[in-house]
């Protein structure tokens, strides 16, 4: 890796020697994306309002919360791990089991932890960029991560106990991803448009996004960012 700062960020930001192999994920992503999901997420938009698609994202962020907290405290950041139970608590009762969100009305804000994360903090290595199928993009460390926090979360075991782990696992990430690309329609519409190359400037945008999520580690709470924002403009 460059010594130099500079060069050292335009090396982690172009750390790709699976481009190949990625690209052709990419671009079975890409086409499952314009089959599947995007038609998807275009009718769920029609059906729902806004209100309840916030509802339901309300829901969702409420289901990750105690992975979120486990994460901040084995990363040693107890504020925003208390900042997650004050939530979890407030939205789970007031917030109706988490479809209004309370908390973050009167200031508690959604943290952001993953075990991803907490492998950076303990000094794992990112490893190179990698492109999943469906799941999308990742490393082999967020990979990693993002099993670990399948496996630990609360709502495995609940469904376990009650004879359906599979299905509750996959309901919940298949409509968290139906949420996620429903808020993203038009950016990803205009990114596609706009760029020379798609691949790369998606790329560019997700790992913009991922590094600082993962500088938040070692910062002060913030309220958790969206992953189609370029953390870069005002």
């Amino acid at each position: 890796m460059p010594a130099d700062p500079a060069a050292r960020a335009v090396f982690r930001a172009n750390n790709d020697p699976l481009e190949p192999m990625n690209r052709k994920i990419f671009a079975f992503n890409l086409e499952f994306d314009q089959v599947l999901m995007k038609p998807i997420a275009k009718v769920y938009v029609a059906l729902l309002p806004q209100a309840g698609r916030d509802a339901i994202r309300n829901l969702l962020v409420n289901l990750n919360e105690p992975v979120v907290f486990a994460n901040d405290a084995l990363q040693g950041r107890f504020r925003p791990a208390g900042t997650t139970v004050g939530r979890f608590v407030i939205n789970s009762t007031v917030g109706l089991v988490g479809l209004i969100d309370v908390a973050g009305r009167h200031g508690l804000h959604p943290q952001v932890g993953d075990f991803g994360q907490t492998l950076h903090v303990w000094g794992f290595p990112e490893g190179p960029y990698l492109i999943l199928p469906i799941v999308g993009p990742s490393s082999p460390r967020d990979s990693i991560g993002s099993g670990v926090d399948i496996y630990v979360s609360p709502w495995r075991y609940v469904a376990i106990n009650n004879n359906y782990p599979t299905g509750l696992t996959i309901a919940e990430m298949g409509l968290s991803g139906i949420d996620e690309r429903s808020r993203a329609i038009d950016s990803l519409d205009e990114l596609q448009r706009e760029s020379v190359d798609y691949y790369a400037a998606f790329r560019s945008l997700y790992r913009q996004h991922r590094a600082a999520e993962i500088a938040g580690a070692a910062a002060p709470a913030a309220p958790a960012t969206d992953f189609y924002s370029d953390p870069g403009t005002p």
